[in-house]
């Protein structure tokens, strides 16, 4: 099922709605990231699936020959640091998820749904006494704003929490569609071993993830694990080599993946 609401493009002067595509969909979705473990992943034996890419991993989209179902970044450079890349992005995906100024000149084909990124405000103090809000999960902290700060957002329409890597934005987004059980390729969040398509002669992006990991990393990959998975919402891990620990989100291999993703085909 994965037919979103026609809504008018930004090339026509308007974002489609987030609210409108929000519990459209079901069954599985592949989180394509840029993590080196993703190279050996079998991308076409799972092209039925929707995949949604971000960054660089349109590389490998691209070589597939698959329209991305949703394309996300948050890196506001990204475009100018990997130009290519980027415009691969834009020319190949079915949506679009960009921060407004970054859809500002792009060449976007006129069939292609755009949506406008923007983020949550803080959970309020009751929000942290109770845990959630009507739209979010949060840390429980009723005088620390920081503390509360640590979320997931369960309707974009509202705005997304930042944990310094998309991956976490495209968990949300995933979640806020609808989707049941979500694979993890490339989320390995390793800074020594870099992306599946960097090359040393290449240009190469900066990396916060060392940086961020114990502060905004960690902490909100632990609270979607403990307070947003539940029976309606499974997140499962192909990279052996992923920095997330196995208690937090499990790990399977492909034959575990494929049994998933056979689930929405019968």
């Amino acid at each position: 099922m994965n037919t979103l609401p026609s809504q008018p493009s930004a090339e026509r002067g308007a974002f489609s709605s987030f609210e409108a595509c929000r519990n459209t969909q079901q069954g599985p979705v592949v989180i394509l990231a840029s993590g080196a473990s993703a190279k050996h992943f079998p991308l076409g034996e799972f092209a039925h699936l929707p995949i949604i890419a971000m960054n660089g991993s349109v590389a490998m989209t691209a070589e597939h020959g698959v329209k991305p179902f949703f394309y996300v970044c948050t890196d506001k450079s990204f475009g100018q640091q990997q130009p290519a890349l980027f415009a691969t992005a834009l020319r190949d995906s079915q949506r679009l998820a960009l921060w407004p100024e970054q859809f500002e000149g792009a060449d976007i084909p006129a069939a292609s749904e755009c949506y406008a990124l923007h983020k949550a405000h803080t959970p309020g103090l009751l929000d942290g006494m109770r845990g959630h809000g009507d739209s979010c999960v949060c840390n429980r902290a009723l005088w620390s704003k920081r503390a509360r700060s640590i979320a997931f957002s369960k309707d974009l329409s509202q705005g997304f929490f930042d944990a310094r890597t998309v991956a976490y934005v495209a968990l949300q987004l995933a979640y806020h569609l609808g989707f049941e059980e979500v694979l993890l390729v490339g989320v390995d969040l390793d800074q020594t071993v870099g992306r599946f398509y960097e090359t040393a002669e290449g240009e190469h992006s900066p990396c916060g993830l060392d940086q961020h990991w114990d502060s905004r990393i960690l902490p909100s990959l632990t609270l979607m694990a403990r307070q947003v998975v539940n029976e309606h919402f499974h997140v499962y891990n192909l990279s052996a080599a992923s920095r997330i620990p196995t208690e937090l989100i499990p790990k399977v291999n492909l034959s575990e993946a494929r049994r998933i993703a056979g689930c929405a085909i019968g």
